[in-house]
């Protein structure tokens, strides 16, 4: 023991700083994988309690007739834990009739509900009030638009079967989540309504079951009863894919509970559902950016061992002839191993914990997804010491005698990868998948909707995976070759640094051909990681912006109603400071058929000026274009992919829509024409919208007011939000958001995930291998050439001359290394960001690059050379006797 303790002092002291850089690559290798790990739990779950913290109603079961109501509350009570329930009525109408003024207003078919006055306390999403009370007879937005009714006046409900009844308008509502309140429960999708009622009251309970039990004897199908139900989420898993399935079940249990007494609306599981293709998105983007990284750390660690094989084989045979057994050596190197380990493995998850804590902000909750990619990152780092340690010394101890440990040279025979011409194949295999991936409107990723199974097509993996391979490879060939046949233009080259030795020097960098490629593909390595990663993060954190953008409508964003539009305030806004652009935008509905869709007016030459109007917006990728056409055309329209499927349209189509006329409110049929298909729009929905123009849709309505007001700033929009609240806030139900808030809510999506922490632990990652691989691995490999700088030393070279030859190595492992990892770099970034489109809403139209970013990698990694050099210079000079002794 006490052998193996004096061996293992004369190591750490003999050969610390080697130890050292395994243990560190080992340390990077565990927590990358750590802290990636983590970072997916804990996105996933930020992911599910975002989903459903904003769910207005998780279940609307859906009563039969004649149901026992208090029997199917106890049982939902057995099964689960509710925070909130209450009763609902469902009252068809054949029509609503108001009188204003001389005219006479009527509308068709729609909805009265009922509801309890804590009904706004305990679901407090599903209704906003505009204006009038919150209590009382209520009528949503568009249906007092089409009545042309406000506070106080009448409105006769036409009941199925009965006389019509009068009631009094007490307030004005708007309901934001009218899709899910009005879902067809337990019909089959192709039967359902494709759109909530256009007119909609709401009456308290009481006064319903007064007005419409009769309704309800006499036509029982036109008379309904749901209950709506808040569950408790504590229960739910972190992961939204388990979430979805636990929902699920716990729905099929209380159905079974209640005996075919009801049919649950389950709307926790389709906003899980929703989320599934975003959790999996996360673990696609692990693969694609923090694998690389950890695949380089372990090149990086076994570099640095590679680098003291001859002294390791020196060593192990003078062990050998002072009489230690290979089982022996190979013991002692097993010590070695468990203290790289150790020492790896624990800082390795002390950084995780600082990147936790002060660099990424991830939550290091320790569940049972965590507890994995621990186990994970433990026996990665172990490998990768029984990789770096114990393989070489097992490997180098078998030789059979003690010669043949000593020989340090052999004849060099190209790889059997150069001789099959592996890297060519490689190279077409990424061209033919990405060609394939892209062509196609393929997937990435596939969550069905309803379908509990979710799964990614791993083949999209082939393209970016055989690029970086195919591509390192081809590089050590190239440079290989280069350094071998090129020996006149590498003096050339480094004539400046060299001078009258440029072919001596030249000729030395041919022979270490082998250690210079190597040197410079894993720099180049280094950088291309560091340079996709940079580029993918800042494309991703700029297209998030551009998501939001989309949503929200501009950097502040104004909405408000056809009777009461902001536009009015037109004037008043333009006057406030900081604004640069302002543009009005109406958002009215129109009839497509049966479907009732919203149509947006806009203005096609300027709606650009406060808002950025994308290629990828648009069928054919030119936003200017489709404009124009829209412009040149008045009775233009663009139409939703989806509109033109469902409708099987053509361009130049003649398109019958319905608008509601201002002067009798009633739907007019009005012609336009079909130039262009729109894919995206700001604040458009994302199924079926349409976009014409303004002045065309005010001309035949008889209104030019614009609902919506899209404002440009110069400043923060959040700070601008109280002045223009201000001018608005006379206007009833108007809104006002900003961008940021609207990026910060929007529903789960993955451009939602702020990614910055993540960017900025992969980055500084990415600037610790870049060190690594320029520093470590040259200084290593000066150090052990450090005898033939000796001798060249001892020969009367002085420090000017020995110079030449220790910059020119570095020089060309820097330059070779950055050039081919910037080209590698951008080309995977792309491949990237093409593979994964399915990230972006709408996808980038161009790479974003981070300038600054770039620049401080290469000032990194220059500096590491420069340090490299001096060191190397210096011990070659001190130590020249000392290294003349080796043997």
């Amino acid at each position: 023991m006490l052998k193996v303790l004096l061996w293992l002092k004369g190591s750490i002291f003999k050969r610390g700083g080697r130890h050292l850089g395994v243990a560190l690559g080992v340390a990077i290798t565990v927590s990358l994988l750590a802290s990636m790990g983590a970072f997916i739990s804990s996105s996933a779950r930020s992911m599910t309690s975002r989903a459903i913290a904003n769910i207005p109603v998780d279940w609307q079961i859906l009563l039969r007739p004649g149901s026992n109501k208090t029997a199917v509350k106890t049982e939902i009570g057995k099964a689960i834990k509710i925070t909130s329930i209450e009763e609902v009525g469902y009252a068809d109408a054949a029509g609503f009739v108001a009188q204003t003024g001389a005219s006479i207003q009527t509308t068709g078919p729609g909805k009265v509900l009922g509801i309890s006055p804590e009904y706004w306390k305990r679901f407090p999403a599903q209704i906003r009030h505009l204006l009038g009370k919150n209590t009382g007879v209520l009528a949503a937005q568009q249906t007092a638009a089409n009545l042309h009714v406000t506070i106080g006046d009448k409105v006769s409900v036409e009941r199925v079967g009965l006389a019509p009844v009068e009631l009094t308008i007490d307030g004005i509502i708007d309901l934001p989540n009218a899709d899910s309140l009005f879902q067809a429960i337990g019909m089959p999708a192709g039967v359902a309504p494709q759109a909530p009622p256009d007119n909609v009251l709401l009456v308290p309970d009481q006064l319903w079951h007064k007005l419409f039990d009769p309704q309800m004897q006499i036509r029982p199908d036109s008379v309904r009863s749901q209950l709506h139900v808040k569950i408790a989420h504590d229960h739910l898993p972190g992961d939204p894919t388990s979430a979805y399935l636990s929902a699920q079940r716990l729905a099929n249990n209380v159905e079974a509970r209640i005996a075919g007494n009801g049919i649950i609306g389950d709307n926790l599981a389709s906003r899980l559902d929703g989320v599934r293709e975003d959790a999996l998105y996360a673990r696609v983007l692990f693969l694609f950016l923090g694998l690389p990284g950890t695949i380089l750390a372990v090149i990086l660690t076994l570099a640095v061992t590679a680098s003291g094989k001859h002294r390791r084989r020196r060593e192990q045979a003078l062990l050998r002839t002072r009489g230690a057994s290979r089982m022996q050596i190979f013991a002692l190197a097993g010590v070695e191993a468990i203290l790289v380990a150790l020492v790896g493995t624990l800082l390795g998850f002390i950084l995780t914990y600082v990147n936790a804590k002060y660099i990424a902000a991830f939550d290091l909750r320790m569940d049972s997804s965590m507890l994995i990619w621990i186990l994970l990152a433990t026996l990665a780092g172990i490998l990768l010491t029984v990789l770096a340690v114990l393989y070489p010394a097992w490997n180098e101890i078998s030789c059979s005698t003690v010669a043949a440990a000593r020989a340090v040279i052999g004849k060099k025979r190209k790889p059997l990868w150069q001789r099959t011409f592996v890297d060519v194949i490689l190279l077409i295999l990424a061209m033919a998948t990405f060609w394939r991936t892209t062509s196609s409107s393929y997937q990435l990723v596939l969550a069905p909707e309803g379908v509990a199974q979710t799964s990614v097509d791993y083949q999209a993996f082939i393209a970016p995976l055989c690029l970086w391979i195919g591509g390192a490879l081809l590089f050590i060939r190239l440079w290989s070759f280069g350094i071998e046949r090129g020996k006149k233009a590498l003096a050339k080259t480094i004539r400046p640094i060299a001078h009258g030795l440029s072919t001596v020097v030249a000729s030395s960098l041919s022979k270490q051909r082998f250690l210079i490629t190597n040197g410079i593909v894993i720099v180049a390595l280094a950088f291309s990681f560091a340079v996709s990663t940079a580029i993918f993060n800042t494309t991703y954190n700029a297209q998030s912006h551009v998501d939001a953008e989309l949503t929200n409508g501009a950097d502040i964003t104004v909405t408000g109603s056809t009777s009461e539009p902001p536009s009015s305030k037109l004037s008043n806004l333009k006057l406030i400071p900081s604004i640069i652009a302002i543009q009005p935008m109406q958002h009215r509905f129109a009839y497509v058929g049966n479907d009732l869709q919203d149509i947006f007016g806009i203005d096609p030459l300027h709606i650009s000026d406060a808002t950025n109007i994308s290629d990828a917006y648009f069928k054919g990728g030119n936003a200017k274009a489709m404009l124009s056409a829209l412009a040149n055309r008045p009775d233009g329209v663009l139409v939703s992919e989806e509109t033109v499927t469902d409708f099987q349209l053509k361009p130049g189509d003649k398109l019958i829509l319905r608008l509601q006329n201002a002067r009798d409110h009633q739907y007019h049929a009005v012609p336009f024409h079909f130039i262009g298909v729109a894919r995206e729009f700001p604040t458009a929905p994302k199924d079926s919208f349409l976009v014409a123009n303004a002045s065309y849709i005010a001309q035949q309505t008889g209104s030019s007011a614009a609902e919506t007001i899209l404002i440009r700033t110069r400043t923060d929009p959040k700070s601008l939000l109280p002045q223009v609240r201000s001018v608005v806030n006379s206007l009833p139900g108007v809104r006002v958001t900003d961008i940021g808030s609207t990026q910060s809510i929007i529903s789960s999506s993955l451009t939602a995930v702020d990614l910055r922490g993540l960017t900025r632990l992969e980055l500084i990652y990415a600037l610790l291998l870049i060190l690594g691989a320029t520093g470590l691995v040259l200084a290593l490999g000066l150090v052990e050439r450090k005898r033939t700088f000796s001798i060249l030393a001892a020969l009367g070279a002085n420090r000017k001359q020995l110079g030449s030859f220790l910059w020119s190595e570095g020089l060309l492992i820097l330059v070779g290394g950055v050039l081919t990892g910037l080209t590698l770099g951008f080309i995977i970034a792309e491949v990237l960001v093409k593979v994964l489109t399915g990230v972006f809403d709408p996808p980038p139209q161009f790479l974003f690059i981070p300038w600054s970013y770039l620049t401080l990698i290469l000032a990194a990694g220059s500096f590491a050379v420069i340090v490299a050099v001096f060191a190397a210079q210096a011990i070659s000079q001190k130590q020249v006797v000392k290294a003349l002794r080796q043997n």
